[in-house]
């Protein structure tokens, strides 16, 4: 699990830089929130997935674990999505509201999940 989290980590970083060089480039900030959002959840928060799996967990394979992973993506994705077409001006705050609210709450559960592993962790 430690590995699938740091190469999502990675892709993370990658689009979102990938998103930064083009507001810089266009001199268009308004998915500043969106990039803030990619390398924070996405890089940073998987990437530090990645090595509690390493460090802490064993690199475990259990059906929490990957539940949890799975959890994150998706929850992750999702959230990145809806605030993309929000801050583009896509589509309304009413319309995106559901897609937050699943993302947040999923991206959510996820890290209660991470932190039942880290507690079920032996010293």
């Amino acid at each position: 699990m430690d590995k699938r989290f740091v190469i999502s980590s990675f892709a993370y970083a990658l689009l979102g830089l990938a998103l930064g060089i083009y507001m810089a480039a266009s001199k268009n900030h308004e998915q500043l929130v969106t990039h803030a959002h990619i390398m924070l959840l996405g890089f940073v928060v998987s990437f530090t997935y990645g090595v509690c799996h390493k460090l802490w967990l064993n690199n475990s394979h259990t059906k929490l674990s990957h539940i949890q992973f799975y959890l994150h993506q998706a929850g992750t994705l999702l959230l990145l999505i809806a605030l993309f077409l929000l801050y583009g001006k896509f589509a309304s705050a009413d319309t995106l509201e559901p897609l937050l609210s699943v993302g947040s709450i999923t991206v959510f559960i996820s890290l209660l999940l991470m932190s039942i592993l880290m507690l079920r962790a032996p010293d």
